[in-house]
């Protein structure tokens, strides 16, 4: 079974290969010559084949020892490198975002973390989900819009963005400089209902629109508002991020504004997560 070998059981057979020998392998590994021949008998019993050749009067390996050595030194490594207090300090930070990023503070953002962290690396992620990416471990921190109620995650506020209507070009609501909820109802509403924010409850009772359509991602989103086959509700950040050909944004004037917070899994945390923190927000607060 895989899980009967450990990373020792390579560890043993690189320092024989480099030995040549068990016992100056047992040396240098600081066990006895029998361990070390019953961990690297254990390593063959799993692989189902002879890795050393004992014939000789030198120790030399099979070819199948040989072949095994490239992928052992690899995963010593790469394990190695995973338990590294200094090299995990150092590996790329994962921001995810689910459309938008961090609206008109992206770019600061990204070269002060340069500037200031040039050894961890920030990588900006858009992923298509409610939260970014975050609770499926695919990103260390997420900057993330709206309510955020999944379990596990801690928040903190960065800055609240006042929404916009996002409307056709050429539809009459575009000669329109600033639109209400009301104005919006009596059109298909597109949803996006994968990462979105906005849903029906955005109305109040009694004014919520009659028709929706729902969509999977913010592309989806604006090529049918886009096509005309409804209006759209999103942050402002989403017009200077997110610019489409045939798609006009205005100021909507009566609904609520959309809180923008950093995230990140409570007792799960990148090590520089708290560095990142810092500096949105004294990019946020203007130092």
């Amino acid at each position: 079974m895989t899980s009967s070998i450990e990373v020792r059981h390579l560890r043993c057979f690189l320092a024989i290969a480099r030995e040549g020998g068990v016992t100056r392998a047992a040396e240098h590994l600081g066990i006895t010559q029998p361990a070390a021949s019953r961990t690297l008998a254990a390593l063959e019993r799993h692989l189902g084949t002879r890795l050393v050749d004992r014939s000789t009067h030198h120790l030399a390996l099979t070819a199948e020892g040989r072949a095994l050595l490239g992928p052992a030194r690899a995963a010593v490594a790469a394990f190695d490198a995973a338990v590294d207090p200094a090299a995990l300090a150092h590996r790329p930070l994962r921001l995810g975002h689910a459309w938008s990023a961090f609206g008109p503070y992206t770019t600061p953002l990204l070269r002060r973390w340069q500037r200031e962290h040039p050894g961890t690396p920030l990588e900006l992620l858009r992923v298509d989900d409610r939260t970014a990416g975050l609770l499926r471990g695919e990103v260390d921190a997420a900057l993330l819009r709206g309510p955020v109620d999944a379990p596990g995650l801690v928040t903190e506020e960065l800055l609240v963005e006042r929404r916009v209507a996002a409307v056709a070009a050429d539809g009459p609501l575009a000669r329109r400089a600033t639109l209400t909820l009301a104005d919006l109802a009596a059109e298909p509403v597109v949803l996006n209902t994968v990462s979105g924010t906005t849903t029906v409850e955005l109305w109040p009772e009694g004014g919520r629109p009659s028709a929706t359509l729902t969509v999977g991602n913010t592309d989806d989103w604006l090529a049918a508002i886009a096509a005309g086959r409804g209006v759209g509700v999103s942050a402002a950040s989403t017009a200077g991020m997110h610019p489409y050909p045939g798609v006009e944004f205005r100021p909507l004037t009566d609904a609520p504004p959309l809180r923008v917070t950093l995230a990140w899994r409570d007792g799960d945390t990148h090590p520089a997560v708290g560095a990142l923190l810092e500096v949105a927000r004294g990019i946020v607060r203007g130092r």
